[in-house]
């Protein structure tokens, strides 16, 4: 950002819109698609305007078919263009899975470098917001696990633009999750104009010499929040935002537990098969010697996402946090 950029003081949602305008107002090759996302501006109102300003050409509303939404992008992609696909809900991604995973994700391999597909799908995901069942599932590692697709997953709306700008000129396919449990919670400085922040690089948002605490999305406030409650207790935590799960920074990753020996991971997925046990492996197979203490993992829990009653109970709380944080710390 230049020194002369103005900046706007912006939600997240309101950042992943201003994201949206920014490149479609650069780059004619850019379309927004989905289920109501025209006239009606999406459930979130992410794409509020914009098909006021570009028009249906440019901003297509979808049948309800996520199958279809993900295959018309990728020939879309394939030819040269830049479509951003909006699923309603991450819950309702799997009937695109084979899509996305069978073609978007190995489309330049298969086809050895002569086509590509620069692809967006932007997805609200995360729990927090009390919806029905497949509105809150955290299944990014679903996405993380293949080979030709970029996760990413902000959590300020600084970051959003900047990595969804990052995302829609990327000549590869980025699954792009947004935590709609702060879509509207707080608001940030966010530059007018483009700018990018680079995909596959982590945030250290707080330094802390004791433990390091991995965490993105959603997850990273709460573990903010924590982190300052220790201090007052004598434990200094540092705090990785990781902003892409895939490809992981692992470079920034080691280097902070190579300073604390000690670590936390925090995200709302499920324990098992989550992105904690990656985390927890590349800090055993990179920098075992520095290891004071096994990694603690603070996550959902291996059920079916719950119902209201009990959400509050699944997600990880500033509470839940603390007390993993303190386990590494007094091991």
């Amino acid at each position: 950002m230049s020194q002369s950029q103005q900046t706007q003081n912006l939600t997240l949602v309101q950042a992943v819109r201003d994201g949206l305008h920014t490149e479609m107002t650069n780059d004619d090759r850019v379309v927004v698609m989905g289920e109501d996302v025209g006239k009606n501006g999406g459930v979130f109102r992410a794409t509020e305007g914009l098909w006021n300003e570009f028009g249906d050409d440019r901003v297509i509303d979808t049948p309800l078919a996520e199958s279809g939404i993900a295959g018309t992008a990728i020939g879309m992609a394939a030819m040269g263009m830049r479509p951003v696909a909006e699923m309603q809900f991450s819950g309702f991604m799997y009937p695109a899975f084979d899509q996305i995973v069978s073609h978007a994700a190995r489309l330049r391999a298969r086809s050895r470098g002569r086509f590509t597909c620069p692809l967006v799908v932007r997805a609200p995901y995360g729990g927090g917001i009390r919806a029905p069942e497949h509105h809150s599932e955290s299944k990014e590692a679903f996405y993380a696990h293949e080979a030709g697709l970029k996760v990413v997953i902000p959590s300020t709306p600084y970051d959003t633009k900047g990595l969804l700008i990052s995302a829609i000129r990327d000549p590869d396919p980025v699954i792009f999750l947004e935590p709609k449990l702060i879509y509207r919670a707080f608001r940030g400085d966010v530059p007018e104009g483009d700018y990018e922040v680079p995909i596959g690089e982590a945030a250290v948002r707080r330094e802390g010499t004791d433990v390091s605490v991995y965490t993105y999305g959603a997850m990273t406030r709460p573990t903010m929040e924590a982190a300052e409650n220790l201090e007052e207790e004598g434990v200094s935590v540092e705090v990785v935002d990781l902003r892409t799960v895939s490809p992981m920074d692992k470079e920034t990753i080691v280097k902070s537990f190579e300073k604390t020996g000690r670590a936390a991971v925090v995200h709302e997925a499920p324990k098992t098969g989550g992105l904690g046990a990656e985390i927890t492996a590349t800090l055993q197979e990179r920098a075992l010697l520095h290891q004071e203490a096994p990694v603690e993992r603070i996550a959902g829990y291996d059920v079916p996402y719950p119902l209201y009653a009990l959400e509050d109970y699944y997600l990880p709380s500033v509470a839940r946090v603390e007390e993993g944080i303190r386990n590494a710390v007094e091991f």
